[in-house]
């Protein structure tokens, strides 16, 4: 994959994998920024899966877990926020 493509706009991913020494925390910081930079027609798991496929055989990364991981938690949401509505006795 190369800088600038559809599924990596800015080149975050990219750039990620070569850093020498990054943290998975620096690389969940730089998936959020690359989630914000997504650009709308693009849909994230079909971004996630292409990003996976090319840079995914280093699996020793701790980009490709919080790849990994974001395409997991895509796939299976959570309810978020508010109260739940409950049956009165």
């Amino acid at each position: 994959m190369q800088k600038g493509t559809p599924d990596d706009p800015k080149g975050l991913i990219f750039e990620a994998y070569r850093i020498d020494g990054i943290t998975k925390s620096e690389c969940r910081t730089i998936f959020l920024d690359w989630a914000l930079s997504l650009g709308s027609d693009r849909e994230t798991g079909t971004a996630l899966r292409a990003l996976l496929e090319v840079y995914g055989a280093d699996a020793a990364h701790p980009m490709s877990e919080v790849l990994s991981e974001g395409l997991h938690s895509i796939a299976t949401p959570r309810r978020r926020g508010g109260w739940r509505s409950r049956p009165r006795d």
